[in-house]
């Protein structure tokens, strides 16, 4: 399987490129695409400004058909890979956890998609999708249907419902991601003091 990571996003909620903001001392970017590393023999970027990536020493890719939102970010790193199937996930989670995603990798046989359920929203941009996905991607692309979830009922999805993630990540970090300044202030507070600060994975 091959790691995606999305990075084409616009970030006008975060005023910056979320990829490379520091957390922890650490940008985004390089956190997310170091744990994928771990996991996966091939990793990919996908991105509009693959100069500024260079510096990762992965292959970055931009989006094949502009102006496709995450949607587009997932049918690119699905035609790009090498592998018959991806996890995609956005640049913007400083909690990535290995062992979620080897779970999720583990449930994706016989299923063109594997995607996690929080707090009563599928998470689209931490799950699982295979290549047998992309024309039905296309399909929605073309027809402007750019919500990620719109093709999930053409192909064969196996959602992850929270106990089975809470068993691995008791407190669901690894869903938490920083769209805003406020978003990325309490997940440096939560980093510093865990036992004090409750995040709870965005909606």
């Amino acid at each position: 399987m091959t790691g995606i990571v999305l990075a084409g996003g616009k970030s006008s909620r975060m005023g910056a490129n979320k990829a490379f903001i520091e957390f922890g001392g650490r940008r985004l970017i390089e956190t997310t695409v170091g744990r994928l590393r771990a996991l996966f023999p091939e990793v990919l970027i996908i991105a509009n400004d693959p100069p500024r990536y260079a510096y990762l020493g992965v292959k970055v890719i931009p989006d094949l058909i502009p102006d496709s939102g995450s949607l587009g970010g997932i049918y690119t790193g699905l035609s790009a890979a090498s592998d018959s199937a991806c996890f995609c996930v956005a640049c913007d989670m400083p909690f990535l956890n290995a062992d979620v995603i080897t779970f999720l990798v583990q449930k994706a046989e016989g299923w063109d998609v594997v995607v996690p359920r929080v707090n009563g929203e599928l998470q689209p941009l931490h799950a699982v999708y295979a290549k047998s996905c992309l024309p039905f991607i296309k399909e929605s692309i073309e027809a402007s249907a750019l919500k990620i979830a719109r093709f999930f009922p053409k192909v064969r999805v196996k959602i992850i419902e929270e106990p089975a993630l809470r068993a691995i990540d008791p407190d669901l970090l690894g869903f938490v991601n920083v769209n805003t300044p406020l978003e990325l202030e309490r997940a440096e507070a939560a980093m510093r003091h865990p036992a004090s600060h409750q995040l709870s994975p965005d909606r």
